[in-house]
Parts: structure tokens; sequence; C-alpha cells
């Protein structure tokens, strides 16, 4: 494990230092839980859970025991980071033996190694929420000091995602446009060609080209 920074001020300065057109989205989710690893006191493993259109998913963790435990949370549609990324709450869970909101869950938890856990919400975007979980190995891994540090973090890194996850819809704008622009050049130019063979009107020459790419679906 790397070592923890001496002040969490470290890693809030490092988020915001996150340069977006030199890391994707993947990139940043991976910073954001190694940070949060870093920095939390008790945080043993750490993953991001992303939850949009598609259902949910672990977009970034630490180690196999966190994305175990998130994947079984999505495997029985409940459990605290589903919670938190549903409700943008703060669930803790300071002992798993103990925990009787999702009894399945935690005996598997317990199971996997983890013995506390605390996730928050994260707002990213309107379609796409998220929560930051942190797994301790230990029960009672999380004070209220390490729950109002993480609460502090996750807002930090929520800036980092939203920023990053509306660059990275940009940019793919961007690219569509660019290749709409490229294929609407393609298309004028097979117009004029056409145009000049048949002897025909620029709308004549869009129907044959039309045609043309409905037999070939192409």
């Amino acid at each position: 494990m790397a070592q923890r920074p001496t002040d969490p001020t470290e890693a809030f300065a490092e988020l915001g230092r996150i340069k977006l057109g030199e890391t994707d989205l993947s990139g940043v989710l991976t910073r954001v839980s190694e940070l949060a690893q870093r920095t939390i006191p008790g945080a043993d493993e750490v993953s991001v859970t992303l939850l949009g259109q598609r259902g949910a998913q672990t977009a970034a963790f630490t180690g196999e025991m966190a994305l175990r435990l998130d994947e079984l949370q999505y495997e029985y549609d409940h459990g605290p980071c589903l919670d938190a990324a549903r409700g943008a709450a703060v669930v803790a869970v300071p002992d798993m033996t103990v925990e009787d909101r999702w009894p399945d869950w935690t005996a598997r938890a317990v199971e996997n190694g983890a013995r506390s856990s605390l996730s928050i919400g994260l707002p990213i975007q309107e379609s796409v929420t998220g929560a930051l979980n942190i797994y301790g190995v230990k029960p009672g891994a999380f004070d209220d000091d390490a729950v109002t540090l993480a609460q502090t973090f996750a807002g930090y890194a929520a800036v980092a995602l939203a920023n990053a996850h509306l660059y990275d819809t940009t940019a793919t704008l961007a690219a569509q446009m660019q290749s709409a622009m490229q294929s609407r050049a393609v298309i004028e130019q097979a117009k004029g060609i056409i145009m000049g063979e048949r002897r025909c009107t620029a709308d004549e020459a869009f129907d044959i080209l039309a045609k043309v790419s409905q037999d070939s679906n192409r």
C-alpha cells in the first residue's frame, strides 16, 4: 500500500491538479480510489460504483475484496453502496457481524474479509450517480473524524468526476461531429461526380446515392 499523505489537503490538491486532456474518465476514477485508500484512516480497500442507465458497475477498485463486495450488492440489488448511490447519502456499516439491513450481503462480506464499510454518494451528472465505497478489515474502522474526512474527500472527488464525465462526453460529441462532417464532405463529392456523369440535379444525385446505400447496406 502506498504511504498515506501526511495532510489530507495534499490529496484534495492532487484531485484538483488532474489534467483531463491527459487521462480519461477511467483514469480519474482510478486516481480517486487510490487517493481515498491513502488518505482516509481505516481504508483497507476502496472502490467507486457508477449507477447509470445500464445499471450499476464498479468503475475502479484498489483490491479484489472491494470488487467482490460491490458485485455481490449488484447481484442482490441491495447494499450500502447502492443505497448511497441512489440516495446521494452516507451509509455506514460499523460492524458487519451485527448489521441487519442486508443480512445476506453482510454475511458474504464477512466471508470475504470485511468487517466494516463506509459508502458516500457521488452526484456526478443528471443521468449518472455513484458512490465511493470504503472497506475496512476491522470492525469500527471508521470513527467520526474518518467519516467527516471521507465526506470532504467525496465532495472534491465528485467535482473531479463530474468534470471528467463532461470532458469525456464533450470529446465524444466532438469526434462524432467531426466524423459527420467528413461523411458529409464525401457525400457532396459523390453527388458532384454523379451529377457530372449523369447530367442530373443535386436532388436526383442524392436519391441515387440513397438507393445505393440501401442496396449495399453502407
